[in-house]
């Protein structure tokens, strides 16, 4: 990749002009990385409920246009800026929309992966070094002036294009040996789910865990809480399709609200004998998150919020409901550090302790990410697969 280092790519990317808008297959320009940032080649990307809510526009605030949208990927070192150490040309790497400098108070500290620097920030659409973006067009979307216009980032990734320019803080290197279609889902969808009932809730061996929503976030829940020897995971969803597919992941009771005559905690109690030890809320629902919390058992129980809640509503708990001993956390990137402990994890995954396969439900070339978007909004798919490079060396 010497021929392009230190210069302006042309290349492919999919860029969203516009809430709702279908996305539009265009070349663009991507700059050389400047300090502590990595140009990427992306392999393969896969699309996320977050990108979807984000192509909805349904925050106004968090609306930036045209933007270059996608964060779970996996890729290769293009060239890296000054004073970037730990990858170079030629590294496989995923993408991390949650940041690690690994310097910062919060990063030196093992009870939490929310960088002071590169945390996750939904309102950020430019590069840390300088609030400019890497990303530009030299026609406007009806190709009515030759002036560059300036391409928004997203989510500290920007994955649906053949390049992207990276903070170094969020790439991570993986094994060059590793299944890079799969890597790819540790980029979000996996890494939060799984990471939810490790490092989060750190379900214990013979518990009994109550997963609700059965998206990819919610079957890699329950993947997580299965790798981990829970006894019993109840799977709560209002589609019953899903039933099915989620027993691969371990769940081992279903629970359609849509069936019952009594709100959904009652009959988790009456099946446990008391409640769950554990349950995640994966929908962003504030009511379903009140059901979940009362799902669990009085003296012990632990809700772990997963789901994204666009809502300006608040928790729907009265404060005397925790005095009596459940507890109620959230969730970012299930609590992993993305640099430092994610290629471990990438490690186990390859050693089959985390099944990866039965998420990728999909396969599509990158010139149908419409067609994708649409088979995630159907709900027809958990994780649809773009190959974005077009021609791979493995």
């Amino acid at each position: 990749m010497a021929e392009t280092q230190g210069k302006v790519i042309t290349c492919k990317a999919a860029v969203a002009w516009g809430p709702k808008e279908p996305l539009v297959i265009q070349e663009i320009c991507v700059d050389p990385p400047q300090k502590m940032e990595v140009r990427l080649q992306i392999l393969y990307s896969s699309i996320c409920h977050t990108d979807l809510g984000f192509w909805n526009g349904t925050n106004e605030a968090e609306r930036a246009f045209p933007r270059i949208l996608g964060h779970e990927a996996v890729g290769i070192v293009e060239s890296v800026g000054e004073g970037v150490k730990d990858v170079k040309e030629g590294d496989y790497v995923i993408p991390a929309f949650n940041g690690e400098c690994g310097e910062c108070r919060v990063c030196t500290k093992e009870e939490s992966n929310l960088c002071e620097k590169y945390q996750v920030d939904p309102m950020k659409r430019v590069m840390v070094s300088d609030g400019g973006t890497r990303f530009s067009t030299t026609t406007t979307k009806d190709g009515g002036s030759s002036k560059s216009q300036r391409i928004y980032h997203f989510l500290n990734t920007s994955t649906f294009t053949e390049y992207t320019v990276l903070d170094s803080a969020c790439v991570v290197k993986i094994d060059p040996n590793a299944p890079l279609k799969q890597m790819s889902l540790l980029s979000c969808g996996v890494s939060t789910g799984v990471g939810a009932a490790w490092n989060s809730a750190n379900v214990k061996e013979g518990t009994t865990t109550a997963v609700f929503g059965l998206g990819s976030v919610g079957l890699a829940v329950a993947e997580g809480a299965r790798a981990r020897g829970a006894s019993r995971i109840i799977g709560v969803d209002a589609n019953a399709s899903k039933f099915e597919k989620s027993k691969l992941m371990g769940v081992t009771d279903f629970v359609n609200p849509k069936d019952l005559t009594k709100p959904v905690h009652q009959m988790i109690r009456e099946i446990t004998g008391g409640g769950v030890d554990y349950s995640f809320e994966c929908t962003g629902n504030v009511d379903v998150l009140r059901e979940a919390f009362l799902s669990t058992h009085v003296g012990w129980g632990s809700t772990v919020l997963v789901g994204i809640y666009p809502t300006p509503r608040t928790l729907p708990l009265h404060p005397m409901e925790l005095f009596e001993g459940r507890k109620i956390t959230g969730s970012v990137f299930g609590g992993f550090k993305p640099k430092s402990q994610l290629p471990n994890f990438a490690q186990q995954c390859m050693k089959g302790v985390v099944k990866l396969e039965p998420f990728i439900t999909n396969e599509l070339p990158f010139e149908k990410i419409n067609d994708a978007f649409q088979l995630l909004r159907d709900g027809k798919s958990l994780r649809c697969i773009l190959q974005i490079a077009k021609f791979l060396k493995r």
